[in-house]
């Protein structure tokens, strides 16, 4: 709110929005394809300098020779990111990939800045007025050392304030994007076919493996086997018949 110029009609003021944005992307390319296309973001990035993008991680996974992936984390001014994400995909097309995910996220830190900012004036109104009171107010010992004491706390909540500030500032000046890689599989790779060959190779330790189960099954059951068959033969040789020969 502020007051009208001649009048004492209160009107709204229009706020500034202060938006972090949080980009995320995914790219699936050819196995070869990862690691140029990878270190060629990394070198625009660093080609822009740090006051328009900053690399703050990266990592590469090779896992065989037809299968790896990457990721890439930067910091980068709005204008670099819009620059490069409107070229992300011609870039994946001219490797023989594709952009698989493309994500967009925002989160409102007005409220949070505007407030972090009027606390921080709020300790710099009272940081004058005790140094002020150190100036130009005599007192014994202890008073001063105590002003004094509470000086150093409000420095301190200052710079506190300051560095919290910065860092929203720069998490509104320069967004977040997150770039991840995979491999674009080749149906026709020993990879793919690496299932059928395992198959095939473990053909014979399979069938041992069953082999020696069942060998294993039946000695585990055969004493069973006997017990069973002998109560069988007492049951039908010496019980069965005479308990028919009591009923007739």
């Amino acid at each position: 709110m502020e007051e009208a110029a001649g009048g004492g009609t209160p009107v709204d003021a229009a706020v500034q929005q202060y938006i972090a944005y949080s980009h995320s992307l995914g790219l699936r390319l050819p196995v070869n394809a990862i690691e140029p296309v990878m270190q060629g973001h990394i070198a625009a990035c660093n080609k822009a300098g740090p006051d328009k993008c900053i690399v703050t991680n990266s990592y590469l996974n090779a896992w065989s020779e037809d299968e790896s992936s990457g990721s890439l984390n930067l910091r980068a001014t709005p204008d670099w990111i819009e620059t490069f994400l409107n070229g992300v995909e011609a870039e994946a097309d001219a490797a023989k990939g594709e952009v698989t995910t493309r994500q967009t996220t925002a989160e409102d830190l007005t409220v949070t800045i505007i407030d972090t900012n009027a606390r921080l004036h709020a300790q710099e109104a009272l940081q004058k007025r005790i140094e002020d009171l150190l100036e130009n107010r005599p007192g014994d010992l202890g008073e001063l050392l105590d002003t004094e004491r509470e000086l150093a706390r409000v420095n301190g909540e200052i710079d506190s304030l300051k560095s919290s500030m910065k860092a929203l500032m720069q998490r509104v000046n320069m967004s977040q994007l997150s770039v991840s890689y995979e491999t674009k599989r080749n149906p026709v790779s020993s990879s793919a076919l690496s299932p059928l060959g395992d198959a095939f190779g473990g053909f014979f330790y399979n069938l041992s493996s069953a082999l020696a189960a069942v060998i294993t099954a039946f000695a585990v059951g055969l004493p069973w086997l006997i017990l069973i068959g002998v109560f069988l033969w007492l049951w039908l040789k010496l019980i069965w018949p005479r308990i028919r020969r009591k009923k007739s």
